[in-house]
Formats: structure tokens, C-alpha cells, sequence
């Protein structure tokens, strides 16, 4: 039985570690020409460098994977028998 499990463990982390490689090497870069603007920070025109992007979803989406790591955790010592004497 656990070496089942650890056997489909082993096998979804591969399988993970295939598709995030495939997906990193589909990924492309930007162009490393300048743009046509002139100077300033693009992101925010007319204003000095601020905030990007939302701040509230970022903090949500760690404590989101913290969550997510923590019931996987507690999962696999359930379904590996938890701790022995």
C-alpha cells in the first residue's frame, strides 16, 4: 500500500516537473530593443514608480499556497500511516 502511494507521488511529481519545464521553454522573453519612449517609468506615465499590480490578491494567493501546502502535508501522513513508534 505505501509503496503504491509513494509510487503515484513519485509519478505526479514527475509528471509536474515535465509540464512546468514544458511550459517554461514556451515562454518568450521580451524584445531587448529599446522602446520608443523617452525615459520615465512605463509603467506609470506622468508618475514616479508605485504599486504594481494588486497587492490584496497577491497576499491571498500566498496565504491561498500556504493553505494548499499544509492540507497536502497533512494528507500524505494520513495516507502513509502518520507517525511510528
Amino acid at each position: 500500500m505505501i509503496r503504491r502511494v509513494l509510487s503515484r507521488a513519485a509519478a505526479l511529481t514527475g509528471l509536474a516537473i515535465a509540464l512546468g519545464l514544458g511550459l517554461a521553454t514556451a515562454v518568450l522573453a521580451a524584445s531587448p530593443s529599446p522602446s520608443g519612449e523617452v525615459g520615465g517609468d512605463p509603467r506609470s506615465p506622468g508618475q514616479g514608480p508605485g504599486l504594481m499590480g494588486d497587492p490584496a490578491f497577491a497576499i491571498l494567493a500566498v496565504v491561498g499556497i500556504g493553505l494548499i501546502a499544509t492540507v497536502a502535508t497533512l494528507a500524505y501522513v494520513k495516507l502513509t500511516g502518520g507517525r511510528r513508534s
